[in-house]
């Protein structure tokens, strides 16, 4: 396998604190890894670290081959990773096409030709392209800040949380259009929900106090109830 994405032994302190613990994780080019665990384990540091907004302490971060450690998070951005943070990163006061806009890294003509396929996906963001984005239901939100992602031109998203603080019938739909938009483009996802998790995720990785614990196929795991219960208060 020629991973798009790997971290090999990652390190990294956050005010004097031990956080990632040697790290090794492979995102494959194609569908959706999930890094699972319980809340403190080090998964948005994880994501945060590939990012550069934490520089690692020790181990390698290469993205397509190419070894990205220390490099400012604007020229990893520009590399082609996209980031959907857990606070989902909107612009409140904007309406929904000037959140998109803003978000357009390529400029405004590439953007105006990926948004009839971002509205293909969203059909709300459509209808409410000039309502402010403060005034939209968390789902909605939820889906801007996917869609900002996609009005460029990106290799791979990170996506933390997506189904946070939203209500049991929208965390299906986005789902649904994580499922949509993973046939395009690689996904490295961290989720708490296992259940939504299990439906959409290829592989996976479970992080236990900073270190890689065990990992697999998320169809496996789902014979591995003693596993999900130690490590995700899944209940058996």
């Amino acid at each position: 396998m020629n991973p798009l994405l790997q971290l090999n032994e990652v390190n990294t302190h956050i005010q004097g604190f031990h956080i990632l613990q040697g790290i090794s994780i492979q995102v494959p080019r194609e569908g959706v890894t999930v890094l699972l665990g319980r809340n403190g384990a080090g998964k948005t540091t994880t994501l945060r670290t590939i990012l550069g907004f934490n520089t690692p302490s020790g181990g390698e971060i290469k993205f397509d081959e190419k070894v990205i450690n220390g490099w400012p998070p604007f020229r990893i951005g520009a590399l082609g990773i996209g980031y959907v943070p857990e606070d989902r990163g909107i612009f409140g006061s904007l309406t929904v096409y000037e959140n998109l806009k803003v978000a357009a890294r390529d400029g405004i003509r590439e953007m105006e030709g990926r948004l009839e396929k971002v509205y293909q996906l969203f059909p709300d963001l459509k209808r409410a392209r000039k309502q402010q984005a403060g005034t939209l239901s968390g789902g909605q939100q939820q889906m801007l800040a996917l869609a900002r992602i996609l009005v460029s031109k990106n290799r791979l998203l990170l996506i933390d949380e997506p189904s946070s603080g939203l209500a049991p019938i929208i965390v299906d739909r986005v789902a649904e259009a994580i499922t949509e938009l993973k046939k395009e483009l690689p996904i490295l996802l961290v989720e708490q929900n296992y259940n939504m998790a299990s439906k959409i995720g290829d592989n996976y990785y479970i992080i236990d106090q900073g270190r890689c614990v065990h990992e697999g196929r998320m169809e496996d795991l789902e014979k591995e109830p003693e596993i999900k219960q130690r490590y995700l208060g899944v209940a058996v």
